[in-house]
């Protein structure tokens, strides 16, 4: 107990200082922690992140930076392809999930060592966005292209959630850059909005197939939400390049872990 509420604490502090994606963490930790299957660990990671995540949401609801039209609209079509993921979950071999999660584990890490040290070049790559706020009321104005943008993003994230149980942050952060014009914070809160609401359909789904060890799940998803708060009393003081260089190193050794254990 006192170990798997130790690894749900790290995935919230991971979660709050490193943004969305860092929830991508939570099912290696149960692997290599408790040695779960990936197809164990992933409902049990999604609970946990799913509640993290909507925790924070609420916080960036407060401070009015979460763009809730927008969420809704990835997180509809990505609960659409949420019951297909955990479909294909429970079908796939476990050596070969494992090996899919630590290959996209690795494409995180790149993509977050990238964003570390070339920042103002990775901010220029996008500069017309096909959604973009109204300059008077902030809110975004909705165009078709805006709007098949969103929803292709919200579909990748939902498929990826039910499949690994990652949340889908580090499609959404990504995604939300590439396609609007938010700023960092509001990207993160609004990523935080859509993984909270994508994370029902596939816990609910998990939950009616027997599929969620309740005596893990809900411990980590307490150490989640504890680490949440923790991470973010402290993420302004430690957020920067360091800790994201930080986080894509972990992670990169997590996903060559996980790929020797699939070996052996």
């Amino acid at each position: 107990m006192s170990i798997v509420l130790a690894l749900g604490l790290v995935v919230g502090v991971i979660l709050a200082l490193t943004g969305a994606g860092g929830g991508i963490l939570a099912v290696p930790l149960l692997v290599f922690g408790i040695q779960m299957s990936v197809a164990e660990a992933g409902p049990i990671g999604l609970l946990a992140v799913g509640m993290a995540a909507a925790l924070g949401a609420v916080l960036g609801l407060r401070e009015g930076i979460v763009r809730y039209r927008a969420a809704l609209l990835i997180a509809g079509s990505g609960m659409l392809l949420s019951p297909l993921g955990l479909w294909l979950a429970h079908r796939l071999d476990n050596r070969w999930l494992s090996v899919l999660f630590a290959m996209i584990l690795l494409l995180v890490a790149l993509r977050t060592f990238r964003q570390a040290t070339q920042p103002a070049a990775a901010a220029n790559v996008h500069a017309v966005h096909p959604c973009q706020r109204d300059g008077a009321t902030g809110r975004f104005i909705w165009t078709s292209s805006c709007a098949r943008a969103l929803a292709l993003s919200g579909t990748a994230a939902g498929l990826l959630s039910g499949l690994l149980g990652v949340g889908g942050g580090f499609v959404m952060v990504p995604a939300l850059q590439r396609y609007t014009d938010l700023a960092m914070r509001s990207v993160v809160a609004t990523s935080l909005a859509v993984i909270a609401l994508v994370s029902v359909t596939g816990v609910v789904a998990s939950a009616a197939t027997g599929g969620v060890v309740w005596s893990v799940a809900l411990p980590f998803s307490v150490g989640a939400l504890a680490g949440m708060l923790a991470g973010r009393l402290v993420s302004a003081r430690l957020a920067g390049p360091h800790l994201q260089i930080g986080f894509a190193a972990v992670s990169a050794a997590v996903a060559v872990g996980m790929m020797l254990k699939a070996a052996l």
